[in-house]
């Protein structure tokens, strides 16, 4: 299901320059996020201009973003723009912030420019960044360029990542085989430094409930661990313990997995979940991730790849049905076999 996210639109201006041109773009801004489908909080109530200038209007804007649980906010500079209060609004909320602003017209005939957008733009982020708050540009253009919609419909997907980071807990079917140094991860740190959960449960919770050498039961174990623990994806010990007490492998169940959006990866890779995750929510989980090793290079094609893996891609991304296979290292069933859509070629 595609991602819904909601922004804080937050027009600003400054005093010496023309408050009539703000109020305009910050009226011609607005409609057109509402033509792009954005669902945005605006904040109209909060003075008679809504806009941004006054710092006694930073704490309203930041409750109300709160309350509207907003997951980014667009610093639109309607003309100069009051930097600092800017960044202060940044920096209260935490959230990904887009920096835009209108692209200027020629000065007047006398000499006088109406809003110095430009400029304004470049201050802010140097404001925002000595407030060490991160921030994305969008290039100062018209709201009609298509640069505006792409930029704009871009943030969105930083702000799905960024929120999908902020809610990460994994479910750890087993430890990484021992084989499988490549796959080892620093529980504490994850925790410490990302707030990334970690849920280990040993093998034989998992295998306890199926006890039929399915590929169907298995996944609907994983389904509900994945379920009774509140994770959003999986790694899991993929072999050899498991193919013990089953007799198949687990690949095909984490392909069911995946394809109802729930990253579950091979070899307790930790670190591949949390990419699998992100990699999702970067195209507004509209599509399923496949995870896959590099394996060779193409003898041929200089900019060719062979991505091979037992088989744990979602249904959804193979060229044809899937067989039921087993992998080239192991004698159990379990692994799915297909080839991947074609895509556009670089």
């Amino acid at each position: 299901m595609t991602a819904h996210i909601k922004l804080g639109f937050v027009p600003t201006r400054r005093s010496v320059f023309s408050a009539p041109d703000a109020l305009k773009y910050r009226d011609l801004t607005a409609k057109r996020l509402t033509e792009l489908g954005v669902d945005f909080v605006d904040i109209t109530d909060i003075n008679d201009e809504g806009l941004l200038f006054a710092d006694e209007d930073v704490q309203k804007i930041a409750d109300k973003f709160r309350k509207e649980k907003v997951d980014g906010i667009i610093l639109a500079h309607c003309n100069f723009g009051t930097e600092y209060v800017c960044a202060r609004l940044a920096k209260e909320l935490n959230l990904p912030v887009l920096l835009w602003g209108p692209l200027d017209e020629r000065p007047l005939p006398d000499g006088r420019r109406l809003r110095d957008t430009q400029c304004g733009l470049f201050a802010t982020g140097k404001v925002l960044r000595r407030f060490n708050v991160k921030f994305t540009y969008l290039t100062n253009c018209r709201l009609s360029d298509p640069v505006f919609e792409r930029g704009i419909h871009d943030f969105e997907a930083v702000c799905n990542v960024v929120r999908t980071f902020r809610h990460i807990r994994i479910l750890q079917m087993g430890p990484r085989p021992f084989d499988f140094w490549t796959t080892m991860c620093n529980e504490g740190e994850l925790l410490e430094k990302f707030n990334i959960q970690l849920s280990p449960i040993p093998l034989s919770e998992l295998v306890a409930k199926p006890k039929v050498a399915t590929v169907a039961a298995l996944a609907h174990a994983m389904k509900n661990l994945v379920d009774k623990y509140g994770c959003n994806a999986g790694a899991i010990q993929c072999w050899t313990a498991l193919q013990g007490e089953l007799g198949i492998m687990p690949c095909a169940a984490n392909a069911i997995l995946n394809d109802m959006g729930i990253p579950v990866v091979c070899e307790t890779d930790i670190h591949g979940a949390i990419t699998a995750l992100l990699a999702e929510a970067a195209v507004m989980n509209r599509s399923r991730g496949f995870f896959a090793d590099w394996t060779v290079r193409h003898p041929d094609n200089p900019n060719g790849e062979l991505l091979q893996h037992c088989g744990p891609w979602p249904f959804s991304v193979a060229k044809e049905k899937p067989e039921l296979t087993c992998p080239i290292a192991f004698p159990d069933e379990g692994s799915l076999s297909a080839e991947a859509k074609s895509g556009n070629k670089l």
